[in-house]
């Protein structure tokens, strides 16, 4: 008894010819392989765990590029393309928030040398 279920779906010429072009540019071994790939993707943005929001994420072929040597040369602590883009983001947000923390300290001192000023 398998595992799977088979499907039938109709597609567009356009699509059709856009997933045959994934196939033969060597991504992909077939357009079966292409379709299951999209919806096992479509299908884990969407039951996600609640604490998590799935996004797409367009970059350059450059800096894609620059990424996945940076990964495997393990200049990063990534297991891949998809690990480094999360710890990238979450460094960054680390960096606004220390920029933000810091700039309230400064506006609480500035604050309270005021205070100061107004008590003499």
């Amino acid at each position: 008894m398998s595992d799977s279920a088979r499907i039938t779906i109709r597609l567009s010429k356009d699509a059709t010819e856009k997933l045959q072009k994934l196939v033969d540019e060597g991504e992909f071994k077939n357009i079966s392989e292409v379709v299951r790939r999209a919806i096992e993707d479509f299908l884990a943005s969407k039951f996600a765990p609640q604490n998590i929001e799935r996004v797409n994420v367009n970059l350059p072929k450059k800096t894609v590029a620059l990424l996945l040597e940076l990964v495997d040369k393990g200049e990063v602590e990534a297991v891949d393309l998809d690990d480094a883009i999360r710890l990238a983001v979450k460094e960054y947000v680390r960096h606004m928030i220390s920029r933000e923390a810091e700039a309230e300290i400064k506006k609480a001192m500035k604050d309270m040398q005021k205070e100061k000023e107004v008590k003499k």
